[in-house]
């Protein structure tokens, strides 16, 4: 029963780092693909987070 459970945790453990990753990795995208586009509508809305992460965007 023991260590049943201690399997439990380590899984449920592992499946939370993996989520952390994806959702951090998924961010880290959101914000280079931002960055980098240059369509007007999305320049505008990225504007300052590109200065503040160091995009040249001009």
């Amino acid at each position: 029963m023991t260590v049943k459970t201690a399997t439990t945790a380590q899984t449920a453990s592992a499946s939370a780092l993996v989520s952390v990753f994806a959702i951090a990795a998924l961010g880290l995208g959101v914000i280079f693909v931002a960055g980098h586009v240059q369509a007007g509508t999305l320049h505008d809305a990225a504007h300052d987070v590109r200065h503040a992460t160091g995009f040249p965007c001009h």
